[in-house]
């Protein structure tokens, strides 16, 4: 059974706590790309006391994966992308 609705969850540290903000508002602007279903940017709570490399996390629902390949390809993705990726280290993506 294929299941057409894709989670998108994306894990980023910052390079420097400092830019945790920034790197916030980048991300954001991904919720103005029209193809998700649901779309949240968060700052880690680190309530995990034994995981604290993550600083934040986005979280995307699509309806299928036409819909997570048109998202990759609108211009406001890479325009997010050419603002966090000097700020961030880590990045993990899973898509299930």
């Amino acid at each position: 059974m294929t299941r057409q609705n894709i989670r998108h969850v994306v894990f980023f540290s910052a390079k420097d706590k400092a830019d945790i903000p920034r790197i916030v508002a980048g991300l954001t602007r991904l919720a103005d790309i029209p193809h998700s279903t649901a779309f949240e940017v968060r700052e880690n709570t680190r309530d995990d006391a034994l995981s604290g490399e993550v600083d934040v996390v986005v979280y995307a629902e699509f309806a299928d994966a036409a819909a997570l390949a048109a998202y990759k390809a609108h211009p406001i993705y890479q325009a997010s992308i050419d603002i966090v990726r000097p700020l961030r280290d880590l990045r993990i993506a899973a898509d299930f």
